[in-house]
């Protein structure tokens, strides 16, 4: 019976193509238990993950607990009359834009990673609410009231951005790089600057959520039409930034009153609110028409508290009618929080959790949708403005919230006469910061000119289109660059530089490009070929299937036009020659170019920059040794420098490469794209004795650091280089093991 068994095992070995005495790979048993060594533990650790603030509020002290007022009550400030603001901006009642901070700041600090980051409406969002309240209003028109809209968008957009936190999948938004988010960002600050003008001048007649030119160019067509909100309008921005001027030139003069002055100029977007309300009163009360209108815009009755608390109505078909505006939306809500937060940790020193950052304002909006809230997400200046108030923890948001509440509940009465022209200045003033600055656009073409290209294209369009373009041109555009990266990756033929330190005799060698790379090295610095016969290869990418005909072409044509021909084609006739290889023209002697070439030994293949490979890239590899091999009429070696990953190792040895000799059963094909039943396999090589070459052994178990049944794996490229030169002086030997080595002083001791 185990007769049987093992005939079974042994047939079934030889239908899949097992080699009989395989070599010791890395198994998927191996990458199992990788994944998780304790499970039960993983599973209460990644609970735990969920809620960060377990994890500090049991250390909280009275010192913690100042810096958190201070920055809590600042932010709060700030936020209240921002979010009205913004809440104008998404064609919402003021009241809505107060939900959202509330609830923003109120469910964040529950689940955040962050210090730093306030949540709460943000004019990029609140524009494109905007956009959808008028898509669905436009194809169903008197369906849905706004706030509805406004609200199932918050509440679809968080529930999607809460399942990719749960499911760890925000390695996604680094698909969308720095360049990008700040050009749509500077785009989408354009036009919100643009769209709020008219409100601060008092225009009225044209749509102000056109594309960003038109906006432009009707802001100066009506200027005659100008009303008198333009008073309150530019008087508000102008204190607004003569405030922020004076105290950054007055922080210089006097460094040791620098938090007076930042105080002060917190605090400048409630003072201009305040100024002007109370101008606002004493000038409206007294000249309000007999239809009962007032001579300029103001906020007038805002409900007081909270009026819509309750579940919310989600229905189906405005899901439906919405659908195509739902992805923007998402994106935003993701990609602004996340940049926000990861770069006031980089600002501050600590790392956030971007999987949990996504939780965070996944909960926030599903769970403000409660409250009437909107779509909120991480905002620049508050955050700024959190960090620099000295925030100890987000616990700081509760203070916030009381400040909100504080405003419903017992402001609102006030809030009647705030003029609309004020807030637009407001947001002007607020928004304008995220435009990017001509410095840092240049930082981007001096570090990649094709990413600064990719910025530009995503400010033109959203200028000229609308922001839900300017993000898919970015995002596109970006994608589109990255896998061209991949498709076509550098690769250099090497050299050797020899190396001596200045102050003592040691001598090095290191490889570099054999063509002069600009700037790279010094004019002077002689860079030598590898010896006649050998060749040096770095591949700088990944080895995946976009871009491994780009090995493949290298190498081939490389060897073709460098290397000698094993077989003299002069003796061909041109009958017996392929179609593709027809010869040289009549009168040039084609053996003696030949023969002028040295004869190809080796081939030594830098993978120190490969950190994947597939089943592609092996097939592409096999192909270029039996291309190589056919050119040269004889066997020739591949050798591979700094193979650090286990599944590289197990893929090239499928691939019959590393062993030294090659199976008599190893396929010409790994990957057929048609099964080809010919049986076709690579003719019987005899093993050839061991050739002791260069010596290299660890010094702790006086063993070789690559393991002996992968002779032709080596763990530096120096050692390769070696190994594969050492074999010159054995022509007749071309399978040998170059891992059995000594240290350099006991080979010099022994001749």
């Amino acid at each position: 019976m185990s007769s049987l068994v093992a005939r079974l095992k042994s047939y079934g070995k030889r239908v899949i193509g097992q080699p009989e005495d395989p070599v010791p790979v890395v198994t998927v048993k191996d990458w199992v238990r990788g994944i998780s060594r304790d499970p039960k533990r993983d599973a209460l650790e990644y609970v735990e993950s969920l809620f960060p603030i377990v994890g500090w509020i049991t250390r909280y002290n009275l010192g913690w607990l100042y810096g958190d007022v201070v920055a809590g009550l600042t932010v709060g400030i700030v936020v209240v009359p921002q979010s009205m603001s913004y809440a104008q901006i998404a064609t919402l009642p003021t009241q809505y834009g107060l939900y959202s901070a509330f609830v923003g700041v109120l469910i964040y600090c529950l689940f955040a990673t962050s210090k730093d980051v306030s949540i709460g409406p943000v004019a990029v969002m609140s524009l494109t609410v905007s956009r959808i309240i008028a898509t669905v209003n436009e194809h169903h028109p008197n369906v849905w009231s706004g706030p509805q809209i406004a609200t199932t968008v918050a509440f679809i957009c968080g529930f999607i951005v809460l399942c990719i936190g749960i499911l760890r999948l925000g390695w996604l938004v680094e698909f969308i790089p720095a360049p990008a988010v700040s050009g749509f960002m500077t785009g989408s600050a354009i036009n919100i600057v643009a769209g709020q003008v008219p409100g601060l001048l008092g225009e009225t007649g044209f749509d102000t959520r056109a594309a960003t030119y038109q906006v432009i160019i009707n802001c100066f067509k009506f200027l005659p039409i100008t009303k008198l909100d333009a008073a309150f309008g530019i008087t508000g921005l102008f204190c607004l930034y003569a405030i922020r001027i004076a105290c950054d030139q007055l922080s210089k003069r006097f460094p040791r009153r620098q938090r007076l002055f930042f105080f002060i100029s917190v605090f400048r977007n409630a003072f201009v609110i305040i100024v002007l309300t109370i101008a606002s009163w004493l000038y409206c009360r007294s000249h309000k028409s007999k239809s009962g209108k007032y001579p300029i815009k103001i906020l007038q009755t805002v409900p007081r508290g909270f009026q819509h608390v309750g579940p919310p109505v989600i229905d189906r078909s405005l899901i439906a009618a919405m659908a195509g505006e739902l992805p923007v939306a998402t994106i935003i809500l993701l990609l602004e929080h996340i940049a926000i937060s990861k770069s006031f940790g980089r600002l501050n020193g600590y790392k956030i959790n971007p999987n949990q950052e996504l939780i965070a304002i996944g909960v926030t909006n599903t769970i403000g949708t409660v409250f009437g809230a909107y779509p909120a997400t991480g905002s620049f200046s508050r955050s700024a403005l959190k960090s620099k108030s000295g925030v100890r923890t987000p616990a700081a948001g509760i203070l916030t919230a009381i400040v909100v509440i504080v405003a419903l509940y017992g402001l609102t009465p006030a809030f009647f006469w705030i003029p609309s022209a004020g807030l637009s200045a407001v947001v002007i003033h607020a928004v304008a910061d995220l435009v990017t600055t001509p410095r840092q656009a240049y930082s981007f073409w001096r570090v990649s000119p094709l990413e600064f290209v990719i910025w530009a294209a995503a400010v033109l369009v959203t200028v000229f289109s609308t922001i839900e373009n300017g993000i898919y041109t970015s995002i596109c555009a970006s994608l589109a660059l990255l896998l061209v990266r991949v498709a076509h990756p550098r690769g250099y033929f090497m050299g050797r530089v020899t190396l001596r330190e200045e102050k003592s005799s040691l001598i090095r060698e290191v490889f570099v490009p054999l063509t002069e790379r600009a700037g790279v090295l010094h004019s002077g610095v002689k860079v030598e070929p590898p010896r006649p016969g050998i060749v040096v290869y770095r591949f700088e990418e990944s080895a995946l299937y976009p871009n491994v005909s780009q090995l493949n072409d290298a190498l081939v044509d490389y060897v073709k036009t460098n290397m000698r021909r094993g077989k003299d084609m002069s003796r061909v006739k041109m009958s017996d020659r392929p179609w593709n290889d027809p010869g040289p023209k009549p009168g040039r002697d084609e053996n003696a170019d030949n023969l002028a070439k040295p004869v190809l030994h080796a081939i030594v293949l830098d993978f120190s920059g490969v950190s994947q490979i597939d089943t592609t890239a092996v097939q592409a590899l096999i192909d270029t040794r039996t291309e190589v091999e056919r050119w040269t009429d004889k066997p020739v070696e591949f050798h591979f420098a700094t193979i650090l990953s286990p599944w590289i190792r197990r893929a090239l040895i499928a691939g019959g490469f590393g062993i030294g000799v090659r199976s008599t059963h190893a396929p010409t094909e790994i990957a057929p794209v048609v099964p080809y039943r010919g049986g076709r396999t690579l003719p019987e090589e005899p093993k050839a004795a061991d050739i002791e070459a260069v010596q290299e052994i660890t010094e702790e178990t006086q063993g070789p650091i690559v393991p002996e049944d992968t002779p032709f794996f080596h763990f530096d490229l120096i050692s390769a280089v070696r190994a594969a030169e050492a074999g010159l002086s054995h022509p007749d030997r071309s399978t040998r093991s170059s891992m059995q080595k000594a240290p350099l002083s006991e080979t010099s001791e022994s001749s």
